[in-house]
């Protein structure tokens, strides 16, 4: 099969490694980056060099396991490891599969949804988020875009890119619904628990529910590339284990011994992330106020990005490629199939950093 090119990755790569490197990421969509050095002094990271370097179970080692229960508060049984949430997303996708099947998508959404279920063979239905509504996912808008053919429906909360979160007890109503039609529902939640304002409890127990997390976004580890996926029927969990031994046997397990490191951690792993995200998304709000003639958003309830758009609907590529010009990142919105939109994330640079790129932002806008 022929994928369509990953424009988002593409733009990325072009600019965040290049040479010089751009001095104000403000496209990431993950939080601060940690030197191996500072992580590893955080708690007591002794023993490590006792881990023997093998294969881990495909399932993941059991005290990965544990602490990702720990984590979402559910059994670690439920608990299978991956190489990040691509590798979940590939695993759903693909034992989900079989001729004539539908996925149920939020759009816009992450861009490797769409290919990623073509890849397998299904169709894609789209539940269109609305600007007019504050891009909130509806228990009922779900439900309309299934129908008999349907084998997955997922909803994204906190969401990338447009930031809303979906309501705890939706996604409980959602579940149920689609339980009655033999549909199991996906969670995607790699950015919980980073909430601004009602902190909900993780999805990942409700019935029904797939939940699907990394160590990326919320924890600011992406590049341990490691993710999972809660899964409650043991049936359907043994057939996603033996998807994953196919295609990658098992994690590294020197990466699943610092992951539990970061779990044993994570209060200060996540208060790291909290505090510039909640001072640059203040910050954000009042750039946001100043260019409102320009630009128009929806202020994020959760995660590290939003999804800002022109007011006169022009695509934002070119003012992206100017920004860029001037040491400013931001992601233009035909990455996301939305090219009047761009992604903005506020989560990576301190605080001053941040206003200094938001400076240059506003300048940059006023004289396109």
């Amino acid at each position: 099969m022929q994928l369509p090119p990953f424009k988002l990755d593409h733009w990325l790569a072009m600019h965040s490694f290049a040479t010089p490197p751009i001095a104000y990421d403000l496209a990431s969509s993950t939080g601060p980056k940690w030197t191996l050095q500072d992580f590893l002094a955080l708690g007591d990271g002794a023993g490590m060099e006792d881990v023997v370097l093998g294969y881990a179970p495909s399932e993941g080692g059991r005290a990965l396991r544990a602490a990702i229960g720990d984590f979402l508060d559910v059994d670690p049984d439920w608990v299978m490891v991956t190489l990040g949430a691509s590798e979940a997303l590939s695993v759903l996708l693909c034992t989900a599969a079989r001729p004539g099947a539908n996925v149920v998508l939020p759009h816009p959404g992450y861009p490797a949804f769409d290919p990623m279920a073509g890849v397998w063979g299904l169709d894609v239905r789209h539940v269109r988020l609305s600007r007019q509504d504050g891009f909130r996912q509806r228990a009922a808008d779900m439900l309309k875009a299934v129908d008999d053919n349907t084998v997955l429906a997922l909803v994204n909360s906190p969401h990338n890119p447009v930031g809303t979160v979906m309501p705890r007890e939706e996604i409980e109503e959602l579940a149920a619904a689609l339980q009655r039609k033999g549909v199991p529902l996906v969670v995607d939640e790699v950015y919980h628990p980073l909430y601004f304002g009602h902190s909900p409890a993780s999805a990942a127990a409700i019935p029904n529910v797939i939940a699907m997390g990394d160590m990326s976004k919320a924890l600011s580890l992406a590049g341990l590339r490691l993710g999972w996926l809660v899964v409650r029927d043991p049936a359907r969990r043994a057939q996603m284990i033996d998807a994953r031994s196919y295609f990658t046997i098992s994690s590294s397990p020197l990466l699943e011994e610092l992951a539990v490191h970061a779990f044993a951690s994570r209060e200060a792993i996540l208060a790291r992330l909290q505090i510039p995200a909640s001072e640059n998304l203040a910050a954000l709000g009042r750039f946001m106020d100043r260019v409102s003639d320009i630009l128009a958003w929806v202020k994020p309830d959760g995660g590290t990005v939003c999804f800002p758009w022109f007011r006169d609907g022009r695509d934002s590529r070119p003012f992206c490629e100017a920004l860029a010009a001037q040491g400013v990142l931001v992601a233009p919105g035909d990455c996301f199939g939305t090219p009047e939109h761009m992604r903005v994330g506020f989560a990576l640079l301190a605080n001053d950093k941040f206003v200094e790129g938001l400076a240059i932002f506003e300048r940059v806008l006023r004289e396109q």
